[in-house]
């Protein structure tokens, strides 16, 4: 489980989201940092009994940095509100589909998936639907996929309004054929994050999501 403190000092971050507040308040942010690694550790140590693929990987080699990147963006906020955590081998940097945990008070989630690969990464993994979609139904369509995530994630934003070149209006995969990314998530309120069974519940959200995240790897490190 989280701390209160963690959820509260992000919530404070969000009110105040200025170098100068963050500063005064690093001692209240390291305490926070650290316990969100100790619960990543723990899901890791926990879960790599399951998927053999993250043996050896730290949480230190998957939380991102609260700092943001404003080059780019009208918000210059400094600070991200939330504390976030990619779990594959190799760790966050790996171009492979892998675990998520999302840590933002009232906007919190556990997931994963293959999030806005690039051209050569999206094709390997249209093709592998396509070729493979009585298989891709078969994960999407498990008991346990379906009861926590209830399917991957479709809304507009990561979505062509046609079909992508080389595939035809009519294939049966057309509508996943059509996404950017592929991505499932299952959220969890406040409360969950601060009880005991925070991490269990995220250990089993993950092993809902190893057959598919196994699909997609399996067709990104396939050599040409």
């Amino acid at each position: 489980m989280l701390a209160p403190q963690t959820l509260r000092f992000l919530s404070q971050l969000k009110k105040n989201n200025d170098r100068n507040w963050f500063e005064a308040h690093r001692k209240e942010y390291e305490a926070a940092k650290i316990d969100f690694k100790n619960f990543i550790q723990l899901v890791i140590d926990d879960f790599q009994k399951k998927d053999i693929t993250i043996t050896g990987v730290t949480a230190g080699d998957c939380l991102f940095r609260i700092n943001r990147d404003v080059r780019f963006s009208k918000d210059k906020s400094p600070y991200k509100t939330n504390f976030g955590a990619s779990i594959k081998p190799g760790g966050r940097k790996a171009p492979l589909a892998g675990y998520y945990f999302h840590c933002e008070p009232g906007s919190s989630f556990a997931g994963g998936g293959l999030w806005m690969p690039d051209v050569p990464m999206l094709k390997k993994v249209r093709q592998e639907i396509d070729y493979n979609w009585p298989e891709f139904q078969s994960i999407i369509n498990n008991k346990k996929f379906k009861a926590i995530f209830g399917d991957i994630y479709s809304n507009d934003d990561i979505k062509l309004n046609k079909h992508p070149k080389g595939y035809e209006q009519a294939n049966p995969a057309i509508e996943y054929l059509k996404l950017k990314c592929f991505i499932a998530e299952t959220p969890f309120s406040d409360e969950e994050l601060t009880q005991a069974s925070l991490h269990k519940k995220t250990v089993a959200a993950f092993e809902a999501l190893m057959p598919l995240l196994q699909f997609f790897n399996r067709a990104l490190v396939a050599e040409e």
